[in-house]
């Protein structure tokens, strides 16, 4: 982990009645986020002091002492070796107070202009203080409460009030001179505009490090939010990551390790909880297959505590439990990313950044057996050996290293393993990072899927299909033959005709890695025939966590009969992110009588869903979840509840208002919705999301210009939005305007061809019209994509007798 470069990620905003999956986050925070609002900061200005330091800067969070760690000190009593490696190392270095040691930027009167303010940097009385726009965009003195990373940048913690730690959004490029660095620069460069109200704004609620960034860069942190204070008393063992952080507490431990030296020879024998001895490759060996020439471990790999304990942090992921003694799954306190638009590319390639484990989970090397610890020291963090040499511990040179093998000039990028199969992409502006899906470049994908290939980072003026010749001459065909996920994710994410086949045909694939299979479940989700639902009970039953926890989301599209004999027994999964899944789906059964020991686990099984949203209870979208748990479940003032906690700390968070008017929507009060929806337009004014809903509400009330307009406005302003371009188009057509309704319909058809709605109503609208030649292409298209469709047949039969 590079401790210096941090951003965050949330997962897509949901829509009116959709689930808001958890605020999914990495070791490292603020950089760009996906949004569909735009978010309102709370100011927070109050008087400088009278040394010109803002005033409401609070004391930073200190270290609280815990029975349960012993730190990192202690340790070295018997550990000194693996202590003075980690010294130094990029987990020491992760987070520290100020001091000349410790702060690397030039304080010394240095000024940086950006998105049009002049940030001042300087020394005063001993400390160090950065003179910018504070949260009411007037400039303001704040001090440096703590460094935060090393290398290649470093960035610079602020208190605010309410126990808050702010990560500024000016950073210090740590690199050499020679390399670009020693100087500042902005870590949203490209943004159109950066005001305090901006969501990526240093003293935004998404800048914070209390929820974005401190999880994964101390030792036994506490978070400490109090919901009805709107506070945090952020508390931690150690300031840095530090032993315990991946060891667990050790106090136990040191007590038995001091006993023993103390003459106590049978303290070892007492059980009292040893912190995890991490190392899945100990007692392993690598060794060369005389039969393939292929590496193989000398014994088969059983346990993957390891790479699960190291995903912790370095993985996208939200956070489901508040803390987890190391060495439990990595789902049993966090939620995974899987490979979503934005985040990966369709073939799994890395496109925001990813942290690492998703794209470990796709590699043959993970298949294999490898782990972290087999190319990276666990203190000191660094390769165990320099550059490509870290690959011939297990790949030897004598085979891999050679023109046969790479067909480039030795010395060259093309000669290096790293740069053919660990592509790099730089984040935070200067922060390179390599793609650890470890693949084999496939330009064939790139002419097909349009995903990138290493090929083409160094020959940027050739194609893809002359990538694809080049290899084949030198490798035959053979490797361009074998099939790839990234086809039936690309199919799924665009709707291709065949993708509901090709991503089952993934889904129930083995061989596949699992966070590709479950990617796929996802994708067939919103496409999810009848007969599919065969495929969900092997499913249900995968080894693989990933796969069982998307195939949860199946049950959404079933009736309460199959809810209820599929999802009951998933209520006992051992994985807790299974669990909570399993309870969200099940949770309209609520509604029905059920045998009371199934009715207490449900709802055990949904409290244990709220707990996991309140572990962010400091989120609009925790809130939100639990809303729409409890609609699900009839409890509707308990939604309503949950819904204004989410504006309350949110006023611009589109998805409570939406599904808050949809509340009053269901009690049959449109005033009190109308009234949300226009509170919400008031906030974010140009949401498509509140539009349509306004839209919605006034068919309804039957003013069908205010209805057309409002809709129209949402379709103008989510262009790509096949469902708002439906719904206007059919306004426009029950109002007579029946070629406006067509010519809206056939520009969302070219955009999202497999969107079915659509296309029956271009069938029908065209027909009605006495377009019969229009009609009928439609219905075959709709046919070609739906061809057991039973309204497909039934209007291709009425078009073409």
């Amino acid at each position: 982990m590079r401790a210096g470069s941090t951003r965050p990620w949330t997962m897509p905003r949901p829509r009116a009645g959709r689930w808001c999956p958890w605020s999914v986050t990495g070791p490292m925070c603020f950089q760009r986020r996906r949004r569909t609002s735009v978010r309102l900061l709370i100011a927070m200005g109050m008087l400088a002091s009278a040394l010109g330091i803002a005033a409401a800067q609070a004391a930073p969070p200190r270290a609280a002492p815990s029975a349960d760690f012993a730190g990192s000190s202690r340790c070295a009593a018997c550990h000194e070796a693996e202590l003075a490696r980690w010294r130094g190392s990029h987990h020491d270095l992760a987070m520290a107070e100020p001091t000349e040691t410790t702060v690397l930027g030039d304080f010394d009167d240095a000024e940086l202009t950006a998105h049009g303010v002049t940030s001042r940097f300087f020394r005063r009385d001993g400390d160090w203080l950065v003179r910018t726009d504070g949260p009411d965009g007037e400039l303001t003195d704040y001090r440096i409460a703590y460094t935060f990373g090393w290398e290649p940048l470093q960035q610079y913690l602020i208190a605010l009030p309410g126990g808050r730690l702010q990560a500024l959004g000016l950073a210090w490029d740590s690199r050499p001179a020679a390399e670009g660095g020693q100087r500042w620069f902005h870590l949203y460069p490209n943004a159109p505009e950066m005001g305090p109200k901006h969501p990526l704004h240093w003293t935004a609620p998404d800048q914070t490090w209390n929820y974005q960034c401190a999880e994964c860069h101390s030792t036994g942190l506490r978070k400490g939010y109090d919901l009805n204070s709107d506070r945090y008393a952020t508390t931690w063992a150690e300031i840095d990551v530090a032993c315990e952080a991946c060891h667990g507490p050790a106090s136990a431990h040191v007590e038995q390790a001091e006993a023993v030296a103390a003459g106590n020879s049978d303290a070892w024998s007492q059980d009292k909880g040893l912190p995890i001895t991490l190392g899945e490759a100990r007692d392993a060996r690598w060794l060369i297959d005389a039969d393939t020439g292929l590496p193989r471990r000398s014994t088969p790999r059983a346990s993957r505590a390891e790479t699960q304990l190291c995903a912790r942090c370095h993985s996208r992921r939200g956070q489901i439990h508040a803390w987890q003694p190391p060495g439990r799954p990595l789902g049993d306190s966090h939620q995974l990313a899987l490979l979503e638009p934005g985040l990966y590319h369709a073939d799994g390639q890395i496109l925001d950044e990813v942290f690492v484990h998703g794209s470990f989970l796709q590699s043959r090397m993970y298949a294999a057996g490898v782990t972290c610890t087999d190319c990276h020291d666990p203190h000191s963090l660094q390769l165990k050996a320099d550059g490509d040499e870290v690959c011939a511990q297990c790949h030897p040179a004598a085979r891999y290293a050679t023109p046969e093998h790479h067909h480039h000039a030795p010395g060259s990028a093309g000669a290096s393993c790293i740069g053919c199969h660990m592509p790099q992409r730089k984040y935070m502006v200067i922060d390179a990072r390599a793609d650890h899906s470890i693949r084999i470049p496939r330009p064939d994908l790139s002419a097909g899927i349009g995903t990138p290939n290493a090929c083409g980072q160094c020959h940027a003026d050739r194609s893809p299909d002359w990538a694809t010749a080049s290899m084949q001459d030198w490798y035959g065909d053979a490797w361009s033959k074998r099939p790839h996920y990234g086809a039936a994710i690309a199919a799924g994410r665009s709707g291709a005709v065949d993708a509901p086949e090709q991503l089952l045909a993934l889904a129930a694939d083995t061989h596949q890695p699992g966070i590709a299979r479950a990617t796929a479940v996802e994708l067939l989700q919103p496409r999810l025939q009848p007969e599919h639902l065969r495929a969900l009970p092997p499913l249900l039953a995968d080894a693989d966590p990933l796969v069982r926890r998307s195939a949860l989301g199946w049950l959404e599209a079933a009736d309460a009969q199959l809810r209820h004999r599929f999802g009951m027994p998933m209520l006992d999964d051992p994985v807790r992110s299974v669990r909570l899944a399993a309870a969200r789906a099940l949770a309209p059964l609520m509604r029905y009588e059920l045998p009371a020991p199934e009715r207490q686990a449900l709802a055990a099984g949904l409290r244990a869903y709220n707990d996991a949203q309140l572990v962010n209870a400091e989120r609009p979208e925790s809130h939100l979840n639990i809303g729409l748990a409890e609609m699900a479940r009839g409890k509707v003032a308990m939604a309503r509840k949950a819904y204004q906690q989410a504006l309350a700390l949110d006023p611009a968070f589109v998805p409570a208002y939406v599904n808050l008017a949809d509340l009053y929507r269901a009690l049959g009060s449109d005033t009190e919705a109308e009234e949300t929806l226009r509170a919400g337009l008031g906030q974010a004014p140009d949401s498509a999301a509140l539009h349509h809903a306004l839209g919605l509400l006034k068919v309804r009330q039957k003013q069908p210009q205010q209805a057309i307009e409002a809709l129209r406005k949402a379709a103008v302003l989510a262009p790509d939005n096949a469902r708002y371009a439906y719904v206007y188009a059919l306004a426009l057509n029950g109002q007579g305007d029946r070629d406006e309704a067509l010519a809206v319909l056939t520009k969302a058809n070219r955009t999202s061809p497999a969107d079915r709605d659509i296309l029956i109503a271009l069938v029908t609208i065209n027909r009605d019209a006495g377009n019969s030649a229009s009609a009928a292409s439609f219905a075959r298209a709709l046919q070609e994509r739906w061809p057991s469709d039973p309204q497909a047949k039934a209007l291709i039969k009425e078009l073409e007798p």
